[in-house]
């Protein structure tokens, strides 16, 4: 059994939607500070996983139920984490488990511009989840554009998956043209043009999503899930 394929089966018993594996070696354009050794220094792999937000919640109001799954999907990311670290370190790895969202160190005030500790969309790309697409979502093959992330971190080297190809498509744009802030570019997102809408308070105080229409309007945003084809099976794993 290879331990790429147990890691893989693993991750999927914790409820990982895809799970993909990058050797160290590919971040070798990760700015200054946000390589994974700038956070584990022995790192040689990263794990990659993702779970996808469900179909519904891109047909609802996107001002609290579609923010309420963002967030128990990414507090599930947490969890599969930190139990997948747990697992690693019982086989003699070490593990280094990253928060799927926050919290994070970098914050440009003055165009309210974040970093997370590591990019993990483009993580994902070097494990082979996907390809970012024009609206800046990573676009997977299953899921489209409705996978959240999670990493883990290990001294482990583990086989690296291939890289995925280009799902975008070439000609379209449906996220450029339909930003109400005009905030894409294509490459990139005006993330102070972004937040000046995405994100606000109603009358309880509850924080609200005001747009998703980068997300929700996405030709590849319903991709039914299929089998994945690579993914190993109970008897491959026996």
């Amino acid at each position: 059994m290879r331990l790429e394929q147990e890691i893989k089966f693993y991750f999927a018993r914790l409820g990982a939607d895809v799970c993909g594996i990058a050797s160290v070696d590919r971040f070798t354009e990760a700015p200054a500070g946000f390589h994974p050794r700038d956070l584990y220094a022995d790192c040689r792999s990263a794990i990659l996983f993702g779970q996808a937000l469900p179909r519904g919640t891109l047909s609802v109001d996107s001002r609290l139920l579609y923010l309420k799954g963002m967030t128990e999907c990414l507090a599930e990311l947490d969890r599969i984490a930190f139990l997948g670290s747990a697992w690693i370190e019982r086989r003699g790895g070490v593990a280094v488990p990253l928060p799927s969202d926050s919290p994070y160190e970098h914050w440009d005030a003055e165009r309210s511009t974040a970093r997370g500790l590591l990019s993990l969309k483009h993580a994902a790309e070097l494990a082979g989840l996907g390809r970012i697409g024009k609206s800046t979502l990573l676009i997977n093959r299953q899921f489209g554009n409705r996978l959240m992330l999670g990493c883990m971190l290990t001294n482990l080297s583990v086989q690296s998956d291939a890289i995925a190809e280009v799902i975008c498509l070439p000609d379209c744009r449906i996220c450029l043209d339909g930003c109400p802030q005009h905030a894409l570019d294509g490459q990139s997102v005006d993330q102070k043009q972004c937040r000046e809408l995405i994100y606000g308070t109603n009358a309880r105080g509850f924080v609200v999503n005001n747009c998703n229409r980068c997300r929700r309007l996405c030709p590849q945003a319903m991709r039914y899930p299929k089998p994945a084809t690579s993914w190993p099976t109970r008897a491959e794993l026996t």
